[in-house]
């Protein structure tokens, strides 16, 4: 694992310096509930799924899915599975990721993003690439999430603060010719660039700069409960702590697998990575088996699949591996995931679904992946 600063950086500060709005809200999301858990609901029927999403949400900040091997799934787009699971995504606080391993041509990954039965951005916040065709299915998924959003029913939620401007503001704007706006920390993809002006009095001097407006922008369903009122105090029905979660999709890029014996070759992830750092204001980061963030403006996530803590009475903070499945499933501990690997996010599947009691279980891995991720923030 190469060392780069997010590994000693909290979820809360790193969710201030991304860019990606729905990058930020999941590190805030991480840090509200002190989770870094990704439930894989590989489950068969809808109706299971619902009910595990329901009573394990409040422990996890992902839920994983999917949707093609769930049978009595309901494709309806305001009543069916996609849209039930987009409300207990809001009741609990997690954002979905269905897994589908997008893997063809730009415009067949395009269409099967935003178009079928399943519509899929319509209620997944976050999917993935198999980026084998090459770099043209994430610059295709990007273009097809920009036209969706463009299309979207929604209100833009604004928001506007005045301040009183710094020196460095002020040099900016005596640089500036006349009447020339001048942009003040017009950084990141959803706030809007905030001019000053540099204009003269009549005598020829310049004249005085006494305030700046900052005014920021959220794209945010028109079907949300929550737009921009106040939760009423005991609403159950919308997470407390947090706004609604921002409209815009995310990607994760396949860049490494915890199977034994796949293909992906380090020049395939150097290719993802780079895919990655061409698309930031879509690609959210990586599915992968350790950190790949290496230059100074990486800010990507990491989320590992293969995750499984052994029975209570053993060591938890074991560096070596649980064991497999005996299908090329290989997996390790929480511990060596995010403490040693320097992942963020741990995802776990079986480890839960087959526990004798799923939901106690699910608060076992979201301590021993929280306890890893804190850890690593003092060694």
């Amino acid at each position: 694992m190469a060392s780069h600063p997010t590994l000693k950086t909290t979820f809360a500060v790193r969710s201030e310096a991304t860019t990606h709005p729905l990058t930020s809200y999941l590190l805030r999301l991480m840090d509200l509930k002190a989770s870094n858990l990704c439930l894989s609901a590989d489950v068969p029927t809808a109706r299971e799924l619902l009910y595990l999403a329901d009573k394990i949400g409040p422990s996890i900040v992902v839920l994983k899915t999917h949707y093609d091997m769930v049978s009595g799934w309901d494709f309806h787009p305001d009543t069916g599975t996609g849209a039930k699971l987009a409300s207990l995504a809001r009741k609990h606080g997690f954002l979905i990721f269905e897994d589908r391993k997008f893997g063809d041509i730009g415009h067949t990954v395009e269409l099967q993003y935003t178009g079928g039965s399943a519509r899929i951005i319509d209620w997944a916040h976050i999917v993935n690439v198999n980026m084998v065709p090459g770099k043209a299915s994430v610059a295709s998924l990007a273009q097809g999430a920009r036209r969706w959003l463009e299309r979207y029913p929604c209100e833009v939620k604004t928001s506007v603060t005045v301040g009183t401007p710094t020196m460095d503001q002020f040099e900016d704007a005596e640089d500036a010719k006349d009447g020339e706006p001048v942009t003040v920390n017009g950084n990141g993809s959803n706030m809007m660039e905030k001019p000053i002006y540099a204009g003269r009095n009549g005598d020829g001097r310049k004249g005085s700069i006494v305030s700046i407006t900052t005014v920021t922008q959220q794209y945010e369903s028109a079907a949300s409960p929550r737009l921009t009122k106040t939760i009423a105090e005991g609403d159950e029905s919308l997470f407390p702590g947090i706004e609604e979660a921002p409209l815009n999709r995310g990607l994760l890029i396949l860049a490494q697998m915890s199977s034994e014996g796949n293909f992906m070759t380090r020049e395939y992830t150097q290719a993802c990575v780079e895919a990655a750092r061409e698309h930031k204001d879509f690609v959210m980061g990586f599915i992968s088996q350790e950190a790949l963030n290496t230059q100074a403006d990486d800010d990507f996530i990491h989320m590992t699949p293969g995750c499984q803590l052994p029975p209570e009475d053993e060591d938890q903070q074991t560096n070596g591996k649980v064991g497999g499945d005996g299908q090329g499933q290989q997996y390790n501990t929480p511990y060596k995931i995010i403490g040693i690997a320097g992942s963020d996010i741990a995802i776990v599947g079986r480890g839960i679904l087959k526990a004798s009691d799923p939901v106690e279980e699910a608060e076992r891995y979201r301590s021993a992946a929280w306890k890893a991720y804190t850890e690593r923030l003092l060694r």
